[in-house]
């Protein structure tokens, strides 16, 4: 019976990769989310993963701190490439407001303590509501919990030099940005049409300021398409969140070897 001494080192690896995985996950990374909380979850999680896993004994020596790294390192990865894929709803606003003319009132997100663009935000509010509401989130704490499937605790190494992990990478930021552009083509291109139409104007009735007249129409238009293609934009979220549990597998499997 190996001693509860034993496995204390094994208890730490695991407490590592949960911890760094909520540092960059969506929704629990959060600064609105108190940071005891996250600890907390993070321990009980981490008790909870422990006893389903059959852990080798594990020294305190020179390995174990390259073992502690790579667990880190393997957490903060797997939560930024969940983030990474969410990302999509604000690159896909911050396209629409360049074409609204909102792209220089960009606000700070409370959650992430970075600039957002408003429609950006706007969007990725209800993009983090339609993720509770599918449980979702459910899917990312899956992705921990299963990690250890496809990377062992006591793997030294993560193959960072696999040039199928760089094709990875540039497959997936491709995929990103094509959601991304899906989601924003329905405003981007009826503000184009409003554009296009404004130059006629301008050029039939020069008396008319368009300069004037266009922002407000322009912004009008956005709302209205907005409102019409609400739906469309809620079934391209639930993509993103299969495409952000799929990446997540697929990254998991490249790290553990498991993957050709």
């Amino acid at each position: 019976m190996v001693s509860i001494l034993e496995n204390f080192p094994a208890f730490l690896l695991v407490l590592m990769r949960v911890s760094a995985f909520f540092v960059t996950l969506p929704l629990f990374s959060y600064r609105t989310i108190p940071n005891t909380h996250k600890i907390g979850f993070s321990f009980f999680l981490t008790w909870i993963i422990f006893f389903t896993l059959e852990v080798p004994v594990i020294e305190i020596d020179g390995q174990y701190v390259m073992l502690i790294l790579k667990e880190a390192i393997l957490g903060l990865l797997l939560g930024f490439a969940a983030y990474f894929i969410l990302t999509a709803v604000q690159i896909a606003g911050s396209f629409i407001d360049f074409q609204m003319g909102f792209a220089i009132a960009n606000v700070l997100d409370p959650q992430t303590g970075a600039q957002s663009p408003l429609i950006g935000q706007f969007l990725y509010t209800f993009a983090l509501l339609l993720m509770l509401s599918l449980n979702a989130h459910h899917l990312l704490l899956d992705g921990i919990f299963y990690s250890y499937q496809y990377v062992p605790i006591d793997q030294l190494f993560l193959p960072f030099g696999d040039e199928n992990i760089a094709d990875f990478i540039v497959t997936t930021f491709n995929s990103m940005f094509i959601i991304a552009f899906q989601m924003s083509i329905p405003v981007v291109g009826s503000l184009f049409l409003v554009d296009v139409a404004l130059g006629i104007v301008a050029r039939t009735v020069p008396q008319l300021n368009i300069f004037v007249v266009g922002v407000p129409i322009k912004i009008l238009v956005s709302f209205i398409m907005l409102i019409l293609v609400m739906g469309a934009l809620f079934l391209l979220m639930e993509q993103l969140f299969e495409m952000m549990t799929y990446t997540m597998r697929s990254l998991m499997e490249l790290f553990g070897g498991t993957q050709g």
